[in-house]
């Protein structure tokens, strides 16, 4: 159920930045009248699942799932439509128009992603705010991935710094180090704050062993509820009760307590917890994945949570100013591709899919959407053949050098750039396929 869910979010989501990318293209072309052959969600190699004709356009569905596009009269395309380009060029065909109308006809459907993405994030933030633990709200401190201990971390301490840049939220700490390359921590440790240095390749170690979480807030593991038919409920454990230790030993809070549950995974063991004030201990059987079924209580009981509501104006720019943030995050982790541990990161449909929740939530799907409309955006801005970006190297060139590069080279250009990405996508998804035959 929980990969159809995240299936169904992945389909619908690039089904939306699919159909608004070429509605952009779609949009311009029409403005400067120019011939729209076809309009398709998915690829059509063959046959189509769905389709009909409007005026000159052919809008339909393809059975191959991997984007969309837009067939636009007298244009070198993935179509490949050679003996159309034979012919004198037509008034309305693309070929024909001047230089600035065919950039704009080749940005729009990019144009339309990024202010797809600024009015997803200002909708978001109108409707639900931002809610967030700011470090000094965290009132136990960290628990720390054992890379974190290693560098001499402790579970409890709070990074208030990394360098001279201020963490506001945990997750601060995980950008710039893999981003920044930093040098130190400043570290909160009790009543005491220093200075920790850093290990030249901590961002290197993340991405090789594949961190998802370097530090997670702590808080008291106190059952809010208990899975029915789980061995928490066979035990005899009540919503209230306080766990503090597994098999004798000291785990009073969350993290350390699903650590210490997870040894014992397939086994019987006891927990103790606090009951109305009363110590007590009982016996559980944990299952194969080290779970005993107890959901905790919100942490936001213990913890200083802020949330900050904007009015629908004042959610604008703030909107604006989050996909933009987001957006210069990732050019900047570009560069961590080009290194052997960024590579093996890459990934393909799988790794987009697992961004989205195992249930079904509408600031999640939301939030996930925009960032991928972001991503997809500036992918096909980039300069390579086959992509838009390809096209509007090219156009940029010709409005410089006033004159237009040769069509052989062109289909050529073309065909290297599909070579390019039909490469890159068999290597995203070949590696989604080795994690998870392998991983």
């Amino acid at each position: 159920m929980e990969f159809l869910i995240k299936a169904l979010q992945l389909i619908l989501s690039l089904s939306i930045l699919v159909i608004l990318h070429e509605f952009g293209h779609y949009l311009f072309a029409r403005l400067f009248k120019t011939r729209v052959e076809k309009f398709y969600l998915f690829f059509d190699a063959g046959f189509s699942l769905f389709k009909f004709k409007k005026g000159e356009t052919e809008y339909g569905i393809g059975w191959l799932p991997l984007g969309g596009y837009v067939k636009i009269s007298g244009m070198i395309d993935e179509s490949m439509d050679k003996e159309q380009m034979k012919q004198p060029p037509q008034p309305h065909e693309f070929r024909a128009k001047p230089a600035w109308q065919r950039l704009l006809i080749m940005v729009g459907g990019v144009l339309v992603n990024f202010i797809l993405a600024m009015v997803i994030f200002w909708m978001i933030l109108f409707k639900w705010g931002e809610t967030y633990i700011p470090v000094e709200g965290a009132t136990y401190g960290y628990a720390y991935h054992p890379i974190g201990h290693e560098i001499g971390l402790q579970d409890g301490d709070i990074i208030l710094s990394v360098d001279t840049m201020a963490v506001n939220t945990i997750s601060d700490v995980s950008n710039f180090v893999l981003l920044e390359d930093p040098a130190s921590f400043t570290v909160q440790r009790g009543d005491s704050v220093f200075n920790l240095p850093l290990p030249e390749d901590l961002g290197k170690r993340l991405l090789s062993e594949e961190v998802r979480q370097f530090a997670q807030v702590r808080f008291p593991f106190v059952v809010d509820s208990v899975v029915a038919g789980m061995p928490a409920e066979e035990a005899g454990f009540h919503k209230g009760d306080s766990l503090v230790a597994v098999a004798g030993k000291d785990a009073p809070f969350f993290d350390e307590f699903v650590d210490e549950l997870f040894h014992h995974k397939d086994d019987t063991t006891t927990v103790s917890f606090y009951r109305n004030g009363e110590l007590m201990t009982l016996p559980i059987n944990v299952n194969k994945s080290g779970k005993i079924g107890i959901a905790p209580r919100s942490p936001s009981g213990y913890l200083s949570v802020e949330t900050r509501k904007y009015g629908f104006f004042e959610a604008f720019p703030a909107g604006i100013k989050k996909g933009t943030d987001l957006l210069v995050n990732y050019v900047k982790q570009l560069r961590l591709i080009f290194t052997k541990e960024g590579a093996r990161q890459v990934g393909g449909f799988g790794t987009i899919g697992s961004l989205f929740p195992a249930s079904w939530d509408w600031f999640s799907f939301w939030t996930t959407t925009a960032f991928l409309s972001i991503i997809l955006a500036f992918m096909n801005i980039l300069p390579i053949p086959a992509l838009d970006g390809g096209h509007v190297m090219f156009l940029l060139y010709e409005i410089v050098a006033r004159r237009k590069p040769n069509e052989k080279f062109m289909e050529h250009a073309q065909l290297v750039g599909m070579i390019i990405l039909v490469a890159l996508l068999l290597y995203a998804n070949g590696n989604d396929l080795f994690r998870w035959l392998f991983e």
